[in-house]
């Protein structure tokens, strides 16, 4: 996606002028530019080509913008400007606020296309500038692009070579431990949800930092594809479960976001990858199974696997006694219910961290919002022969059932940040076209940025 980005000092102009300022700027205007824009339609277009008067090429592009504040004002020119180089006009921090914006808009998963759609770039003149919106621009790509990959080509082994090119790339560690090597490192939950799946399950671990850096552990989902194994989904419920990994998506973007920009932390990823899948060896409901942590679990539906692959991989994140614990999923339909498809919620065990994260989100038109850890809501997740059940015993308050359940993985003395992610576009926005997404991450970077650097 940052084949849309150059670093250079030339292209053709692109301005933008704020909605309440347009009749004061028009007065402003050579009288050729000023009919050109009324003979256009521009005040309604809010887009206008202007050309040189005397050889008819393309010499200006104006556009309105509805507020100062407006991270998407460039988010659909990249695929409505004629091809070429543009430049944003004005401030540092106005190309900051527009660029990534105008090149993620130009994003087209394009892999089983035999032609891609020509778009636009953006040139921007300063290295520094261009190197943060191209790293940001990467991050968000590769999150989309492994979301929208088919499942049958993004499998565990697939997000396995990804994590090992990775660590390659930046000169981190990579370790995964595959199939019954789960069972004999004692991360049961895993094994037992992918076991069905000629796909074996694996628990990829990344790592890389300083060792006396302070450590941030990463843990994400990594469903890559979800059938709802025996509780078997409806076709319609189906029909987008390779986005089931959205989870271990996220924090494999953000990871690569963290250590192109070098943030001096020490960073740690783990991704618990499998297909929940049916076969004769598949889990069952009513199942009980012993998690890493030692406590038993009653199986009460197949299809809320995620947090169990997630327990095991909590639990052993603790073992570094991280400074914080960050985790994404694409966990409950019940988060959607409550804020729709694009805020992601997120649940925290400590106030100061969740308001600095949604801060840090509304600084960077990236918002969150979280949702409580109502721990009377625990009991629903009673169980007459184990410890707890997967699933509570009513399908309200769903998004927090389902965080307490993995909350009871998580140390009292371990801050630790749970994001229930769509991780899916249902609709074009700009900057956001339908299909994988990238939700939360830019937050999480920023809130990162801002407390360690």
């Amino acid at each position: 996606m940052s084949a849309l980005l150059r670093h250079t000092s030339s292209g053709i102009p692109l301005s933008f002028i704020l909605k309440n300022e347009l009749t004061d700027w028009l007065t402003q205007q050579p009288t050729f530019v000023q009919n050109w824009l009324a003979n256009s339609g521009f005040e309604k277009q809010g887009l206008a080509l202007v050309p040189n008067p005397e050889t008819g090429e393309l010499n200006h592009v104006y556009c309105i913008m509805r507020s100062s504040d407006d991270f998407w004002a460039a988010g659909d020119l990249a695929t409505k400007l004629p091809v070429g180089c543009y430049q944003i006009q004005g401030e540092k921090h106005l190309i900051e606020q527009l660029a990534l914006g105008f090149v993620l808009g130009g994003y087209e998963f394009s892999e089983y296309k035999e032609k891609v759609t020509a778009k636009a770039q953006l040139g921007i003149a300063d290295k520094t500038l261009y190197e943060q919106i191209k790293q940001q621009a990467d991050a968000i790509g590769l999150a989309r692009d492994l979301v929208n990959t088919p499942a049958a080509d993004m499998m565990p082994q697939h997000l396995a070579q990804v994590m090992s090119d990775l660590a390659d790339t930046f000169d981190g560690d990579f370790t995964q431990w595959i199939g019954d090597e789960l069972l004999e490192q004692n991360y049961p939950t895993i094994h037992m949800v992918g076991r069905a799946s000629e796909n074996k399950p694996r628990l990829l671990d990344l790592k890389w930092g300083a060792k006396d850096a302070p450590l941030i552990t990463l843990v994400g989902k990594g469903v890559c594809f979800d059938s709802g194994g025996l509780d078997l989904k409806p076709s319609a419920g189906m029909r987008n479960m390779k986005k089931d990994m959205g989870g271990a998506a996220h924090v494999i973007a953000l990871a690569q976001l963290i250590m192109a920009a070098n943030l001096p932390i020490r960073l740690r990823v783990l991704v618990p990858a499998v297909e929940n899948a049916v076969s004769r060896n598949a889990f069952r409901p009513g199942d009980v199974v012993k998690t890493r942590k030692g406590i038993m679990v009653e199986i009460d539906n197949t299809d809320a696997e995620g947090r169990l692959v997630l327990c095991d991989a909590l639990s052993e994140a603790q073992n570094d006694e991280p400074e914080l614990i960050i985790d994404f999923a694409t966990l409950t339909g019940a988060c959607r219910v409550a804020l729709g498809t694009e805020l992601p919620g997120f649940f925290c065990t400590e106030r100061t961290i969740a308001n600095s994260i949604m801060d840090a989100g509304l600084s960077v038109s990236d918002p969150v919002w979280q949702l409580p850890l109502f721990d009377q809501y625990k009991s629903f997740l009673n169980s007459d022969v184990a410890d707890m059940a997967n699933c509570a015993s009513t399908p309200f308050g769903g998004a927090i059932t389902a965080a307490l359940y993995l909350k009871e993985f998580i140390e009292p003395t371990t801050p630790w940040v749970h994001f229930d992610v769509m991780a899916w576009n249902l609709r074009a926005l700009p900057g956001r076209p339908v299909g994988g997404e990238a939700l939360g991450i830019r937050a999480v970077f920023n809130y990162l940025q801002n407390r360690f650097n």
